[in-house]
Parts: structure tokens; C-alpha cells; sequence
């Protein structure tokens, strides 16, 4: 289980997006999955601060189909 330091961790935009890219390159049967994504990202970011990002990463997604997050309520402009 990840220590709720690493859960709390930030994440840039910038890692964010090498991490989504490094998530598709390094699928779940590459051996050594999260170091490898890990040492992707740099930032000084661990294996275990990779993993703990993915898992809120599909609870969010969860919350979205589940229709447990609101739709925001965009003003259109005319």
C-alpha cells in the first residue's frame, strides 16, 4: 500500500502527460512496469508514487461513468 505521502504527491502538467504516454508504451506486461514509467517521468518520482497515481487516476475515471462526478455547466457563447 502506498504511504500517504506518495498518494499526495504533485504531479506536473508536464509529468502528467509523459506519465499518460508512458502508461501506453509500458503496458501491464512489461517486466518492471513502474520503474520503467517511473524513471519516464524523473522528477524524482518512485515505482510506488507511479502505481499510487494510476490507482486515483481510475478511481476518477470510476467516479466519471458512474455519474458520481457532475457534469460542469459550460456557458455557451453566442
Amino acid at each position: 500500500m502506498a504511504s500517504l505521502s506518495s498518494r499526495r504527491s504533485t504531479w506536473t502538467a508536464q509529468e502528467n502527460k509523459v506519465f499518460e504516454r508512458a502508461l501506453a508504451h509500458y503496458d501491464t506486461e512489461t517486466p518492471d512496469r513502474w520503474h520503467n514509467i517511473a524513471r519516464a517521468v524523473g522528477g524524482g518520482k518512485t515505482a510506488e508514487d507511479c502505481k499510487s497515481h494510476f490507482q486515483l487516476l481510475l478511481e476518477d475515471v470510476w467516479k466519471i461513468e458512474s455519474g458520481r462526478v457532475p457534469f460542469p455547466n459550460y456557458m455557451h457563447s453566442s
